[in-house]
C-alpha cells in the first residue's frame, strides 16, 4: 500500500466541494485497504496509545462550530487485529484507550474516502513532536503496508491559525510565509529530502510563522519514515484561508 500525508482542516472543510471532491478522486485510485492506520495532528500522548478497537462515538475536539458539525457520524469499523499487529512491531511502550473515538482530524477526511465507513479504522497517538523519533516510529509501522494497511498521517502542510483571517474568504491569496513554505516543502517532498524536511525548522523558509508549534506537520514525519524515505507525489494542493492543502502520497 502506499502511505499518505494530508491536510484535514477544520470541520467547514467538508463543505468545500473540490477538497471532497479531490478526495474521493484520490481515494478511488488506491488500492482498497484491509484497514487504515491514521496518525492525526488532534492526538498527543505519551506513551504511545491505541484508540478504540470497536466502534464508539467520535470525538468532536473542536469548539465554536454550528451545531450540524457535532451531528457527524463516521461509525467505521474497529481493527483490533492492526491494534495487535502496531504493539508487536514497535519497540517502546504502547498504551490503549479503548473510549477514544475518531477525532476530527480522522474522520474529516475519512468520510470523504471511504463515505461507506466500511473500512477498519485504528487511530494511534502522536508520542512526540520529535521529527526523527516520528520518523522512527513510522518505519517500525512499514511492514504493514505489506498486510494492505494504509498508513494515514493528517495534518495541515501549513498551521498558524493566529495569522489567519476568517473574514476574507476560503480563496483568499496566501500570505507569503505560507506560500513560500509550501513551495519549500512541496520540492523537498518531491526530491525525497528527508534530512531537509526533518531539519525543517532551519531549513525552510518561514518555519516559525507556518509552525509556531508543529503538532500539524508532526504527522508527515510518520508518513516519511513508513514510506521508506521515499520521493512523493502531490494529490491536492492548493490553500484554504491561506493555509497549504497539500496532501501527498508516497508509492
Amino acid at each position: 500500500m502506499p502511505v499518505l500525508y494530508l491536510g484535514h482542516g477544520a470541520p467547514p472543510l467538508a463543505d468545500d466541494e473540490r477538497w471532497t471532491g479531490e478526495l474521493a478522486s484520490w481515494s478511488a485510485a488506491l488500492p482498497r485497504p484491509t484497514s487504515v492506520l491514521v496518525v492525526s495532528a488532534h492526538w498527543e500522548n505519551d506513551p504511545l496509545t491505541l484508540g478504540a478497537t470497536t466502534t464508539v462515538p467520535l470525538t468532536y475536539d473542536f469548539r465554536g462550530f454550528p451545531r450540524r458539525y457535532y451531528e457527524v457520524t463516521y461509525p467505521a469499523p474497529g481493527a483490533p487485529e492492526l491494534a495487535r499487529a502496531v504493539t508487536g512491531l514497535l519497540d517502546r511502550p504502547v498504551a490503549h484507550d479503548g473510549a477514544r473515538g475518531l477525532d476530527h482530524g480522522a474522520y474529516v477526511p475519512l468520510r470523504e474516502m471511504f463515505p461507506e465507513a466500511d473500512v477498519p479504522v485504528l487511530q494511534v497517538s502522536l508520542p512526540s513532536l520529535d521529527p526523527r523519533e516520528l520518523f522512527e516510529v513510522g518505519g517500525r509501522l512499514a511492514p504493514l503496508r505489506e498486510q494492505g494497511v494504509l498508513i494515514v498521517g493528517s495534518g495541515f502542510l501549513t498551521h498558524n491559525l493566529s495569522c489567519v483571517d476568517m473574514s476574507v474568504g476560503p480563496d483568499y491569496r496566501p500570505p507569503s510565509w505560507s506560500a513560500e513554505f509550501d513551495d519549500w516543502a512541496g520540492r523537498a517532498l518531491a526530491a525525497g529530502d528527508v534530512d531537509a524536511l526533518l531539519d525543517f525548522r532551519h531549513k525552510a523558509p518561514a518555519a516559525l510563522l507556518a509552525h509556531p508549534r508543529t503538532e500539524h506537520l508532526a504527522p508527515l514525519f510518520v508518513s516519511l519514515g513508513a514510506s521508506g524515505a521515499s520521493e512523493a507525489t502531490t494529490a491536492v494542493e492548493g490553500f484554504w484561508y491561506g493555509l497549504s492543502k497539500r496532501s501527498v502520497q508516497f508509492s
